[in-house]
């Protein structure tokens, strides 16, 4: 009976010994595999849960940046999941952007946007989202082709109707800076106020204004219809402008951990995009995905169009955004005019995402 009972306490006292140790063990089996980063950024672990960030853009070739990003996986890699959101004003996003109910904005500079940061509404500028590259803008002023013998410098631009897609907005202040090479202003001018860039190009085409600010890729379609002249080059009138920028909506510029992720996503897409269109480095992968994901769907476009610049390091270019503050100020369009550039900027998503993947 002794025996039989010694028998039973050590099979329970084994039992109770292998349990211990299966316990002990457990803990450490999520150490060894413990939740690594993507192969691109192997140093970042995703967040722990799948974050929905809304994004405001109009899916064209500056947001490359979000569109491949999307398409090759590597915000879903860091545990976020892009839901694109479409506007019809840029003001309508800037309002939502203030107000929390939208994450991250593709725009421009607008007198809205400034507005909203003078009033302490926590709505930053924290990336590059499209320059014109010297010798190839995309962004420029493009006159109508029968008028090249007699528009030759920039003082000829006196008396034209030219066109602007909005006022008091980047558009306004890339007319002023050619015009100002001529020492003209806008009161030099008619300038026509017509809201989309297709119907400029009708325009153009009816001889019912003479010149029009137009982005690609619109300028690679009137020329291709060989009723309008690309003119002059950004570089010669507008050098050091910041054309478009990405934005942090007040919510997204407070969680840190989300918008880093986000940040380092986005930079990633943006040298694959540069790796592409100026390395010559799958080239046409990028140009699939922007055929499927962008507005611009004919893929023989990508090669005719004057490319956007992204810079693959993610930062702005700070000298053109202290341009276009002076510009609001000089103006009065902005409510707070002690608003330095300085404060409309937040580099330090940026920062950590060069600190992820290193400099281009």
């Amino acid at each position: 009976m002794k025996r039989k009972t010694f028998r039973i306490l050590l099979a329970v006292s084994l039992a109770v010994m292998m349990l211990i140790i299966s316990g002990c063990s457990q803990p450490q089996a999520p150490q060894t595999t413990a939740a690594k980063g993507p192969t691109w950024a192997p140093k970042l672990q995703p967040l722990p849960q799948q974050v929905v960030v809304t994004v405001g853009m109009k899916q064209v070739i500056s947001d490359a940046g979000i569109l491949i990003g999307m398409e090759k996986g590597y915000y879903r890699d860091l545990g976020i999941k892009i839901e694109g959101v479409q506007f019809n004003s840029g003001q309508e996003m800037i309002n939502q952007l203030a107000a929390g109910q939208l994450d991250v904005g593709a725009t421009v500079t607008a007198s809205g946007l400034l507005n909203a940061m003078s009033r302490d509404i926590p709505v930053k500028i924290v990336a590059d989202k499209g320059i014109n590259v010297p010798g190839k803008g995309y962004y420029r002023l493009v006159i109508r082709k029968d008028l090249v013998p007699t528009l030759k410098n920039f003082t000829d631009l006196k008396g034209k109707r030219i066109a602007v897609v909005g006022t008091a907005s980047l558009d306004e202040i890339a007319l002023v800076r050619v015009l100002e090479k001529g020492g003209l202003t806008t009161k030099d001018i008619d300038m026509q106020v017509i809201r989309s860039f297709p119907d400029m190009l009708v325009s153009l085409a009816n001889k019912s204004i003479d010149a029009a600010m137009v982005i690609e890729p619109f300028v690679t379609q009137g020329m291709s219809k060989g009723f309008i002249d690309p003119w002059k080059d950004p570089s010669e009138y507008d050098p050091d402008a910041q054309t478009a920028f990405v934005v942090f909506g007040a919510k997204m510029a407070q969680n840190k951990d989300v918008a880093n992720r986000f940040m380092t996503a986005y930079i990633k897409s943006v040298r694959d995009y540069n790796d592409g269109f100026f390395k010559n480095k799958n080239k046409q992968e990028i140009i699939s995905i922007l055929v499927k994901s962008s507005v611009i769907k004919d893929p023989k476009l990508y090669d005719q169009m004057f490319p956007t610049g992204l810079n693959p390091d993610g930062y702005v270019r700070m000298k053109g955004l202290e341009q276009d503050v002076a510009w609001y100020k000089a103006n009065n369009l902005l409510k707070s005019p002690d608003l330095k550039t300085a404060d409309t900027v937040d580099n330090s998503f940026v920062d950590f995402a060069l600190s992820t993947l290193g400099k281009y």
